[in-house]
């Protein structure tokens, strides 16, 4: 992936070493924060606790009561220059806001641009104590996308994915979900989940995951076509990952066997097909996946 010399974001901040966010405890997040990143405690709970991935994947979703944690007030340290792994996500970042920007004022709209935090260990936010085991996820309270690098090494090890477009494809998933969070669709979904069965809810966040997906790809498409990023065999490392972390695919990892109606964040076919739709089209009417009949 090109990306050196590219612009850099100032919306980053560096929280690594912190830590102080553990006091909510466990694993629950208020606020419903929402990410690719989920999966990661599921499996991390099914080796330790012998729980249910999919189970945690409910609580993560949605199911798990309102945390309220004090967040910082002190000013928000920037990543140092010579953090190649820092510039990289801050290049990444503005990436996202220039396209998202582009995308917004072609509808007369204002994009906000959100807040990346960088931590390690655990990070107050609005949603709750975030954990690294959880990997990335975005908060809609506070508007920020939390990440732990050390998530891109675990995609490394248990997934085997690697590439720097893979990554970025992270990075852009959590912006897909501000992106829905400004154009009012969690809200919605949140609002109907609640009166759904938890078959129902599930099915919902199915629609909400792939909707970042391919919101991720539509980013994709035209930062390739504004700075040509992409180099060979960027678009198989991300399609890689899609397909590493769809439910299907975990269930079979962590215990032998898949539950459709527990899935939560779609299968990997599905992940894929929805990352390729909007990398393909560049449209963000491509990606309603809520009135599609077929996934």
């Amino acid at each position: 992936m090109k990306w050196e010399g590219n612009r850099e974001s100032d919306n980053v901040e560096d929280r690594r070493g912190e830590g102080g966010g553990g006091g909510g405890g466990g694993f629950g997040f208020g606020g419903r924060s929402i990410g690719i990143g989920t999966i990661v405690i599921a499996l991390v709970g099914s080796w330790i606790f012998g729980v249910n991935p999919l189970t945690m994947l409910n609580l993560l979703s949605g199911g798990g009561g309102q945390v309220s944690t004090q967040q910082s007030q002190r000013p928000a340290p920037q990543p140092p220059e010579s953090d190649d792994m820092a510039r990289f996500v801050k290049t990444v970042l503005a990436d996202t806001e220039d396209v998202w920007g582009q995308q917004f004022k072609a509808q007369g709209a204002s994009y906000a641009r959100p807040k990346l935090v960088l931590f390690t260990g655990s990070v107050p936010t609005a949603c709750g104590a975030g954990e690294s085991a959880t990997g990335p996820f975005y908060c809609p309270g506070d508007q920020k996308v939390y990440l732990d690098l050390d998530f891109f090494n675990l995609m490394q090890q248990r997934f085997k994915v690697t590439g720097e477009f893979a990554e970025a494809y992270v990075i852009a998933h959590e912006v897909g979900h501000h992106v829905q969070n400004l154009m009012g669709i969690s809200e919605k979904v949140d609002n109907a989940r609640r009166s759904q069965s938890e078959r129902q809810a599930n099915a919902m966040s199915v629609r909400l995951e792939l909707q970042a997906d391919c919101f991720a790809g539509v980013w994709a498409f035209h930062a390739n076509t504004e700075r040509k990023i992409l180099e060979q065999g960027d678009v198989e490392a991300a399609l890689k990952a899609a397909t590493a972390i769809g439910d299907d695919a975990l269930q079979r990892q962590a215990q032998g066997h898949v539950v459709p109606d527990s899935f939560t964040h779609g299968t990997s076919e599905q992940r894929v097909r929805w990352f390729s739709r909007g990398l393909e089209s560049g449209q963000v009417a491509q990606c309603n996946t809520f009135e599609a009949r077929q996934l």
